[in-house]
């Protein structure tokens, strides 16, 4: 946190906020450090369904995710604290100069106090892995068994061959390899087919709408687009296993 200014009193005519600033900015890099933990924990829960590995409830992955985001917005609660204590100052140019310390950790407690488990639907890997991993899930027939409520387990033969329509991209009419989901409406794609779609219709000034027929979005951005690890997966395990017969 930003320390008491070095001198409490005078005017505040000229303050060099260029200290603090470099700060935001190594706390916006160790930002990056929690995406790349998320990856990790994400890429390992994904691997842990594949291999149907049980693994206890306190040492889970979508603990890891939880206490990833937790700290994500933890952070980002304090760097809006910062970025508001220092436009505060600057707007207001008050005669003594305040306890900066002070001034972030009441803004910063007072964003903590607004916290609540919604907050989690707004951090997008957490959305997208809880997506990724009920995905994949379904994939392999994980939350099938788990949905029938004693009933027999799925055949994993009519399981994978119902999930092999979504294998298809809609664009090139073939297996996909790099497969994107479509945030907006949930349609998957070819990376680069749909990329290159995209770009096609942008640089003639025009939106660019869902390939899949019948759907009713009309301007799919590349924001729009995440990978999806679970489908890509499931297509690379039904391939390894088709070979393997």
């Amino acid at each position: 946190m930003p320390g008491r200014s070095s001198s409490n009193s005078g005017s505040t005519g000229f303050i060099s906020f260029s200290g603090i600033e470099s700060a935001l900015s190594s706390l916006k890099n160790f930002q990056s450090c929690i995406n790349s933990g998320m990856d990790t924990a994400s890429s390992v829960a994904l691997d842990l369904v594949e291999t149907q590995t049980e693994v206890s409830g306190e040492y889970s992955m979508d603990k890891a995710m939880l206490e990833f985001a937790m700290m994500d917005r933890e952070l980002n609660h304090y760097i809006k604290a910062v970025q508001s204590a220092i436009s505060h100052v600057k707007e207001e140019r008050p005669e003594k100069i305040p306890d900066l310390k002070l001034l972030v950790e009441k803004k910063f407690m007072a964003l903590q106090n607004k916290n609540s488990d919604a907050d989690f639907q707004n951090n997008e890997k957490f959305v997208q892995f809880k997506q990724q991993l009920k995905d994949l899930k379904k994939q392999y027939g994980l939350q099938a068994d788990r949905d029938a409520d004693g009933a027999e387990g799925v055949d994993e033969d009519m399981i994978v061959t119902q999930s092999q329509t979504n294998f298809i991209c809609p664009i090139t009419q073939l297996e996909m390899k790099k497969p994107v989901k479509n945030k907006v409406c949930g349609h998957t794609y070819e990376e680069e087919a749909v990329v290159r779609i995209i770009e096609s219709k942008h640089k003639r000034k025009k939106k660019a709408c869902c390939p899949k027929v019948g759907c009713s979005h009309t301007d799919v951005k590349m924001s729009d687009l995440i990978p999806d690890e679970a489908l890509r997966r499931a297509i690379e395990n039904h391939n390894k296993k088709r070979q393997r017969r």
